[in-house]
């Protein structure tokens, strides 16, 4: 599944490191506005332990861990929905992505300019989410507009679905509440969900943080951030782009010691990872063998046949069973032949919600 995460915020909050140190790639970083025009596309790989172990246990000829992209997306202004800036280049840009993790700067330091000329986090956080809210305001009115009365007078129940829930969402818009807070049914979000409303997705907070702060567990900005993210029931990461561009320099070994010195467990960039992939329920599954071992990313909710189209197409049209053992039984029998032994491999039908972890062999005919 081809997924996406697009890192926004205002210019020179750390945005452009961030995205460096997550996929390793070097882009233009530059101490202005707008270094960053054209969004940057990486792939990023999922930390999963599990994959590692099942590696071991197959020893594969080749071993592919989950992935899903981020994108970073050029800095937003104040005025962006009206064209400021690079306006509604970069609305169109995050409107293409699946969820949102919005990079705020809360670390002080002089040379390093801040578009707004002092740091104020919950400010620089309500000038992006301003910005977002009225780009789908204007794509809410415009729908409006063009088939209100044509709805009601044709009575059609189709478009007098989509005309409420619109009406619905511009109410919320108007009090500057995102869609993604807005109560909406199933038909209600299906009958909007062609307009890819940015206030729709699921947002990450990620507070850039200094060196000596991250050592220290936060500062005064950092809690701001989170009482504003706790009030709206999103998410918060505490991240030093910094040092994560260091990390990303470093073997795993090396990786390891350095954080060990730091006094961290896990690095802000893995935490970032885990986070976004949770935020867009997101789970795996895993096909293995002695000549593959593979992590395959699925939407929680998704159906055994459905998951069987992600590897190809024929096997969700021919689909017949699948075979699942869990991550944890494999373990815990050591072999897939001790599972079964065990009573622990299942025949599982068209019905079967798959689960994180499960691990499948998929039998279809075509």
């Amino acid at each position: 599944m081809s997924l996406t995460a697009g890192i926004v915020g205002l210019p020179n909050v750390g945005k452009s490191t961030l995205f460096n140190a997550i996929t390793k790639k070097n882009i233009l970083i530059a101490n202005y506005p707008f270094a960053t025009i054209d969004p940057n596309v990486g792939v990023v790989v999922v930390p999963d332990e599990r994959v590692n172990v099942l590696e071991k246990m197959y020893n594969p000829e080749r071993c592919i861990p989950t992935v899903y992209e981020f994108t970073d997306i050029a800095g937003l202004v104040k005025g962006a929905s009206s064209g400021e800036g690079l306006g509604n280049k970069f609305l169109s840009h995050i409107r293409e992505v699946d969820a949102i993790a919005q990079v705020v700067r809360c670390f002080d330091d002089g040379n390093v300019i801040h578009v707004d000329g002092n740091i104020d986090p919950i400010r620089d956080i309500e000038i992006i989410n301003v910005e977002l809210i009225m780009s789908d305001l204007e794509i809410v009115d415009n729908r409006i507009n063009r088939i209100g009365k044509k709805a009601e007078m044709t009575k059609d129940k189709k478009e007098l679905l989509e005309i409420g829930a619109l009406k619905k969402i511009k109410e919320g818009l108007l009090q500057n509440i995102p869609v993604r807070k807005i109560e909406l049914s199933e038909e209600e979000l299906e009958a909007i969900k062609s307009y890819n409303l940015i206030t729709l997705k699921p947002m990450i907070y990620v507070a850039n943080v200094s060196e000596e702060d991250i050592i220290n567990g936060g500062n005064e900005y950092y809690e701001k951030v989170v009482e504003y993210a706790k009030a709206e029931n999103s998410e918060v990461v505490m991240i030093c782009a910094k040092i994560e561009s260091e990390l990303a320099e470093l073997n795993d070994d090396e990786k390891v010691e350095f954080l060990k010195e730091l006094g961290i467990e896990e690095s802000g960039m893995e935490q970032l990872i885990r986070k976004t992939y949770s935020l867009l329920g997101l789970a795996t599954f895993f096909t293995v063998g002695a000549d593959e071992v593979k992590a395959w990313t699925f939407r929680k909710g998704m159906k055994a046949p459905q998951c069987a189209g992600i590897i190809h197409t024929d096997f969700e049209r021919g689909f017949i069973r699948a075979e699942v053992t869990s991550y944890d039984d494999l373990v815990k029998y050591g072999s897939e032949k001790d599972a079964k032994d065990n009573g622990k491999v299942r025949l599982e039908g068209k019905e079967y919600l798959m689960q994180d972890g499960d691990i499948c062999y998929f039998r279809f005919n075509v």
